[in-house]
């Protein structure tokens, strides 16, 4: 029977087991810091398997800053850190799909990559600047001293002689530990994601030429989707030469050809056409992304016909279509890029098409003889534009915002609910998740909330925040609020409260809270072999003391891959507590000396996946009888202890 992990996911590990899979010569031995051996990657081999691909030397178009491989390794190394439930701190827990996680959120991220690798459809992050000015409540100064700068990069030779590399008028001394910090968690950030996932990123001049590049480097340039200009501050802060009014946002997708946004509501928008169902606006059918083409989705390229006997009456230039030709018809592909010649597609496949056909899609003659096929656009709304100049969206809105909920100027400078509404409104369908790992005052998830009780749809939120202290004398400490996770959670209770009362809208209003701890394992438990029989005798667990149930249920879903918001039961079987999870997702028993009526009682169930504690069977004996229950009544069950 096989022992969980206990620990985060070894992406190095993973890495090299998929490069082994393409290039099985490549893979070789090597002996870890406990003097045991280990799979490693000989990387001469490598570029002999990859020839002229691997660029070798100095020369390459590249972006580094003093720290960069330190951050990509520690940005995979595994920890042994776990989440632990905190019931009491969170809102409506049985029944809530939304997280509210307290801890360092590189952590978290490398906590999160088994439960949500791939499941996140849209980030949201608003970093620290990097001004080394903003000290209240959450500082946000990562620059290196001089010494430890020049230390890092062995700046002197061994004659104590000062070496340079790169260009000597920049400073990178203050921005390489931020380069590090961002560039570490961006990498974990992508693999939630979905395929058509994006992110945004809220940042100012002082990095986003380094956050541009950045996010280049481990999103794609290809996918680089736009940058939104923000008048954050309409009447402008002074800073000696120019009166600074803007902020950016960077969009990127994961997959831009799997990229899709939605339209923004357009208030009082006026129709030119009208039929029987109210107004409309025409828009051309055909995708006119160039990524989208004809070699790439070929089941988007087919005819329309246009029936030239079939006017629509009383609406001028508009005509019936069909995918059947037939006499006086005209034949109606998507055009072609008039820049480079790519094949366009439709937006629509064929079923969707005969869905709606003649009703929500017509033909139009946008000249004589010349036809395209359109969509009637009834719905009053628009493309986000890249210029976001709505007094709506400026900081001093969102801090009345927080002034108002909280009774106080809790908060410096917070998102404006009307940008976070916006971003999540393109980004989020039903059921989508929404990741905000810099969450603050927790924007987010009062966005969230303010457009599902708008909409009725069911998004859903994971706020990520570190519990910075709050400074002594500020209004914050005052009223109570120790850390900014304290704000940032009574900011959701209090902003559920408001929109439910004004709204009516019966929709999820709570937060599980999970805070970062450290394993809910004892050191045995990892470095068992260092330990003679008689040393293990005395140690009556491997569990540590102060962990419950529920704790190391949690954890397991860490290390099985089981989102952290599904139901769950405990119940009473035999005098043993067992814990089943989503239906039979995991269950779980953690007693000690479980009989094996409860054992074939968990089996009968056929649960995905079963955990046990080591010591819940007496000797070896008894644990082959599980693992033998479990081949007769469960055979495709994992069993697994701790």
């Amino acid at each position: 029977m096989d022992r969980m992990r206990m620990e985060s996911v070894d992406m190095t590990a993973q890495n090299i087991e998929k490069i082994g899979t393409m290039f099985p010569n490549c893979i070789t031995e090597t002996i870890d810091e406990n003097g045991k051996p280990k799979k490693a990657i000989n990387f001469e081999v490598l570029k002999q398997m990859l020839s002229d691909e691997v660029i070798d030397g100095e020369e390459a178009y590249e972006f580094t800053w003093v720290g960069k491989k330190a951050a990509i390794v520690e940005a995979h190394k595994p920890i042994r850190k776990t989440l632990r439930p905190c019931k009491e701190e969170s809102k409506d827990w049985d029944k809530t799909e939304n997280l509210y996680i307290e801890g360092d959120n590189l952590e978290v991220l490398k906590l999160l990559q088994e439960s949500y690798l791939g499941k996140v459809k849209m980030i949201y992050i608003d970093p620290p600047y990097n001004t080394g000015t903003d000290n209240f409540i959450y500082p946000d100064d990562f620059s290196m001293s001089k010494d430890e700068y020049e230390d890092e990069i062995g700046v002197f030779d061994e004659a104590g002689n000062k070496l340079f590399r790169g260009n000597p008028t920049t400073n990178p001394q203050f921005h390489s530990k931020w380069c590090s910090m961002i560039y570490q968690r961006l990498i974990l950030a992508r693999n939630l994601l979905s395929d058509n996932g994006i992110i945004f990123i809220s940042i100012d001049d002082n990095e986003m030429e380094n956050l541009k590049k950045i996010c280049d480097e481990v999103f794609g340039l290809s996918n680089y989707c736009g940058t939104f200009i923000i008048n954050s501050t309409p009447n402008a802060r002074d800073y000696g030469h120019i009166g600074k009014m803007h902020e950016f946002c960077l969009f990127y997708g994961k997959n831009s050809i799997l990229t899709e946004t939605n339209m923004l509501p357009e208030v009082d928008k006026k129709f030119k056409y009208s039929d029987s169902k109210g107004g409309y606006n025409i828009h051309p059918l055909y995708n006119s992304n160039e990524a989208f083409h004809k070699m790439n989705r070929p089941n988007l390229f087919y005819p329309f016909y246009v029936y030239l006997d079939c006017p629509v009456p009383n609406e001028k230039g508009f005509y019936k279509i069909g995918l059947t030709k037939r006499e006086n018809s005209i034949e109606v592909y998507p055009p072609k890029s008039q820049k480079n010649g790519v094949q366009f597609v439709w937006r629509w496949g064929k079923e969707k098409a005969m869905k709606y056909m003649n009703e929500e899609i017509i033909g139009y003659e946008i000249n004589e003889g010349e036809f395209r096929i359109v969509q009637k656009m009834r719905h009053s709304e628009k493309i986000i534009r890249s210029l976001l100049t709505d007094t709506k969206y400026s900081s001093r809105r969102g801090t009345a915002e927080v002034e108002e909920i909280l009774n106080g100027k809790i908060f410096s400078f917070p998102k404006p609910i009307a940008l976070l509404s916006d971003l999540c409104q393109v980004g989020l369908d039903e059921n989508d998740i929404v990741l905000d790992f810099f969450s603050g005052s927790s924007t987010t998830a009062h966005a969230v909330m303010q457009l599902n009780a708008e909409d009725n749809l069911c998004r859903k939120f994971i706020m990520v925040q570190y519990p910075e202290k709050t400074e002594a004398n500020t209004v914050a400490s005052e009223k109570g609020f120790d850390t900014i996770c304290e704000i940032g959670k009574e900011r959701i209770r209090r902003a559920g409260d408001k929109i439910k009362a004004e709204t009516g809208a019966d929709i999820d209003y709570g937060f599980r809270v999970l805070k970062v701890d450290d394993s809910n394992m004892t050191d045995v438990y990892y470095s068992a072999d260092e330990y003679d029989q008689n040393m293990l005798s005395k140690l009556e667990s491997n569990v540590k003391a102060d962990r419950s149930d529920i704790d190391l249920l949690f954890g397991c879903l860490l290390e099985w891959g089981l989102p952290l918001s599904l139901p769950y039961k405990s119940e009473q079987i035999e005098g043993c507590t067992v814990h089943t999870y989503n239906d039979g997702d995991l269950i779980a028993c953690f007693d000690k000396n479980v009989p094996d009526n409860v054992i074939k009682t968990v089996a009968k169930r056929k649960p995905l996946r079963a955990v046990f504690r080591d010591n819940s069977f007496a000797n070896s004996p008894a644990k082959i009888n599980v693992t033998e229950i479990f081949k007769l009544l469960a055979p495709d069950t994992r069993v697994k202890v701790i």
